[in-house]
């Protein structure tokens, strides 16, 4: 007997704005995404007021990705991976700026956003008008980063979009080498660890080999992904992969909500660790400015 779910199609949705492009199928939706997350409420609430301190969010501007069989992905940020943390460390007093490539908009990936998630829905309106004018990276870099910069942190969400720019871009390599010259915090999940790629740019290795990290597995990519209709055709290369030949250890072959710290790198798995690593973030991060003190 086939349940409601099992009768939607697995056939990847056109995307009416662009030619041979594509959103995940109906299925897929149905098994990645729900009303609402596992967000049950935050454990630093106002605890950092001195106001110094802000998160430095680097966003995909990126829409689509271009697939092996010349079909694109219709992507951007995963709303969850994105506002779930985000809301976390704005609760517990952390501002937040955020930066594309180019500073074009950022896009996110509406089809995810958890309509009855109040948390992530508040944090979406609060955030919106830095996703619609964000600030262009390569300014932050040459202006922002210097001594006295305000950024404690990185962020850099996950979805698919992550894949696309980010880990070829200058202006990220130049924001990884400063976090990791500075003893900064660097936070990204999912497919957003693509963007350390970048740190390894004009380098005879990477300085993120050695470190322990949660990735969204290539597994999934390969395989499920692709049999369910999420994907519209296998992606051009894998994260995952990528980083292990760079010399990052990547601690998980499925997706559990896992999230990892290692040094002041913290990963998660996929959306399921998304407020998992919200919860780590902010506590990190808040105990970090109380032993500043």
């Amino acid at each position: 007997m086939s349940t409601a779910a099992d009768d939607l199609s697995r056939d990847p949705t056109p995307d009416p704005a662009e030619d041979n492009a594509y959103f995940p199928s109906p299925y897929s939706l149905s098994q990645y995404t729900s009303p609402k997350t596992d967000f049950d409420g935050v454990q630093h609430k106002g605890a950092y007021t001195q106001g110094k301190w802000k998160v430095l969010m680097i966003a995909a501007a990126e829409r689509y990705v271009l697939v092996e069989n010349g079909k694109m992905f219709s992507t951007g940020n995963h709303p969850v991976e994105m506002l779930l943390p985000a809301h976390h460390l704005m609760e517990a007093g952390f501002d937040i700026d955020v930066a594309t490539v180019g500073g074009y908009p950022a896009k996110l990936e509406l089809w995810a956003l958890p309509q009855e998630d109040e948390a992530v829905l508040a944090t979406y309106e609060a955030l919106k008008p830095k996703l619609k004018q964000p600030k262009d990276l390569s300014d932050v870099v040459a202006n922002d980063l210097g001594e006295g910069s305000p950024y404690i942190a990185v962020f850099i969400p996950g979805g698919h979009g992550a894949v696309v720019g980010l880990p070829t871009s200058e202006a990220v390599t130049g924001t990884l080498d400063w976090a990791l010259a500075n003893d900064k915090f660097v936070i990204t999940l999912c497919h957003g660890p693509a963007s350390l790629l970048a740190a390894a740019s004009g380098k005879e290795e990477s300085p993120f080999k050695g470190y322990s990290v949660c990735v969204f597995p290539d597994s999934l990519d390969e395989g499920p992904n692709l049999e369910i209709g999420y994907l519209p055709g296998r992606l051009p290369w894998l994260v995952a992969g990528l980083l292990k030949e760079q010399g990052l250890n990547v601690l998980n072959d499925d997706v559990t909500g896992k999230t990892h710290q290692d040094r002041k790198l913290l990963t998660g798995d996929s959306p399921l660790a998304s407020n998992s690593l919200g919860l780590l973030a902010a506590d990190v991060l808040v105990r970090a400015v109380r032993e500043a003190d």
